[in-house]
């Protein structure tokens, strides 16, 4: 076959902006080029990348296993440019973080701030990626810092339990269970609930604990991250139980959380690669890190000991 480097990134480029339209755009070209090279590629391929369904592109599972695969390989290019162009430019000083996408949204930030105000000339790139190519991104060495929901290291990494905490109830703050402190299962029976994913083991392992103990709720919603529950907790669409970061960042005066009387157990772990050398910038980020998840901490105690109105306002404020 073939195939050359153009035929990748014009397919990379369809699979990220969902559209020729739009990949023509990312590459700087036209359309009729984007739609001849991608035709071309399937050629040579011998397969159907995309099943063209009105008017638009729907990626095969070929084409996902694939896009998988020009991942991994373009995420090492991209790190070789970046570490050349540092050192073109005298300023190669970088860290690379690879996290579960919840953590880049809720812990990193606070974390990086921290962390950028001693080291303001520092190069830091955050990768969200799920599991399991986070963890094979790790065991392969390419990050200097990863961040988990896992309690065994990757092989070939050494792992830290930052935070170990229970998944937490949201609800609208002007729900009537708010008015409770601790929600149960049957509580939950009847009401519109807004869960995760099918394939997320958080969302199965709720699903079983509402099953044994019998108890019916009306699945109306589902989606695919816990922020997106928790936006559509807060316009009222229904109760949700997700992970305690990303309730403590969603908590307004619209909506609040509240414990679970059944532990779903939620942890942070910090892992290091074996075989890269640690450096006075990696533990830095570390001991930020470790601080934020302290702060966190604290504030999931503190929530956890408001009164109902008083937690209807409450709001996470990173330390």
């Amino acid at each position: 076959m073939n195939i050359e480097h153009r035929h990748i990134e014009v397919f990379r480029a369809v699979m990220l902006a969902g559209s020729v339209t739009a990949a023509a755009a990312r590459l700087f070209t036209s359309q009729p080029t984007v739609s001849r090279d991608l035709a071309r590629f399937e050629q040579l391929l011998g397969f159907a990348l995309f099943d063209r369904v009105r008017g638009r592109l729907q990626p095969t599972a070929r084409a996902l296993s694939l896009f998988e695969e020009v991942q991994r390989s373009w995420l090492g290019l991209e790190r070789i440019v970046a570490t050349a162009s540092g050192l073109r430019e005298f300023s190669a000083a970088s860290l690379a973080v690879v996290c579960v996408p919840a953590f880049a949204q809720a812990l990193l930030p606070a974390a990086c701030r921290h962390f950028l105000a001693l080291h303001p000339g520092v190069n830091l790139a955050i990768t969200p990626a799920e599991s399991p190519l986070l963890e094979e991104w790790l065991s392969a060495q390419r990050f200097d810092l990863g961040l988990t929901e896992q309690d065994t290291a990757p092989p070939g990494t050494q792992l830290e339990v930052l935070l170990e905490a229970d998944e937490v109830c949201v609800l609208p703050a002007a729900h009537p269970l708010a008015a409770k402190a601790l929600l149960s299962p049957q509580d939950f029976a009847g009401q519109p609930f807004v869960s995760l994913a099918p394939g997320d083991p958080y969302r199965r392992q709720l699903d079983s604990v509402f099953r044994e103990l019998g108890v019916e709720r009306r699945l109306q919603l589902e989606t695919q991250t816990a922020a997106s529950v928790c936006a559509l907790v807060r316009e009222g669409l229904g109760l949700a139980i997700v992970n305690p970061l990303s309730a403590l960042e969603y908590a307004s005066a619209a909506l609040v959380l509240r414990p679970f009387s059944i532990s779903i157990p939620f942890r942070v772990s910090l892992v290091r690669p074996e075989y890269r050398p640690s450096t006075p910038l990696s533990e830095d980020f570390a001991s930020a890190l470790r601080q934020q998840a302290e702060a966190i901490r604290q504030q999931l105690a503190l929530g956890s000991t408001l009164t109902p109105a008083a937690t209807a306002s409450f709001r996470y404020h990173p330390g």
